[in-house]
């Protein structure tokens, strides 16, 4: 059975508005994921404000009601018929992630046994027939084949086979004989 690897961040997981929205409170701003495009969040914060970026993520609860990406329970629940599927998530970047992020596949995708939670900190040591990430410098260490969820700081990256959304990633890997 071929085996695909999912990154949770901005994959599975809006966390990406959930920093926004973070940022926004407490900092008094309107940022949107529009403004992002081609960046990170990081990117365009004033650099007295990156160390408070840091701590949102930190922070206890952060990681434990992220709103879960449209389409992907679905889609990742018929994948599952058919491919070993594996959550890989570079959770060692962010230690007090672990246990939300865990809760938070057990809430969300209870199909996925816990034996297929990666809690890695480089995704380069994965052996798996896919990846779907949306960070290209995971995809260019990965030794399969890799899928570019598209997010607000990948945009301008090229060279890549990108998906824009769930229903893209369900057209894929339909093409693909088992």
């Amino acid at each position: 059975m071929q085996r695909i690897c999912v990154d949770m961040d901005e994959v599975m997981a809006d966390t990406l508005a959930e920093h926004i929205r973070r940022y926004n409170q407490t900092f008094d701003e309107d940022v949107t994921p529009g403004d992002l495009a081609g960046k990170g969040l990081w990117e365009i914060a004033p650099l007295d404000r990156q160390q408070q970026l840091r701590a949102f993520l930190d922070a206890e609860d952060f990681f434990e009601d992220l709103a879960v990406m449209p389409g992907s329970q679905d889609v990742l629940l018929a994948l599952s018929a058919r491919f070993e599927v594996f959550i890989a998530t570079q959770a060692m970047t962010v230690p007090n992630s672990l246990g939300p992020k865990y809760r938070w596949l057990q809430r969300h995708f209870p199909f996925i046994p816990p034996q297929h939670y990666v809690f890695c900190g480089n995704k380069s040591i994965l052996r798996a027939d896919y990846l779907i990430d949306d960070l290209p410098k995971n995809i260019l260490r990965f030794q399969g084949q890799g899928l570019l969820y598209t997010a607000p700081h990948n945009l301008a990256a090229t060279g890549f086979v990108r998906v824009n959304n769930w229903d893209e990633v369900a057209a894929y890997f339909a093409a693909i004989a088992d």
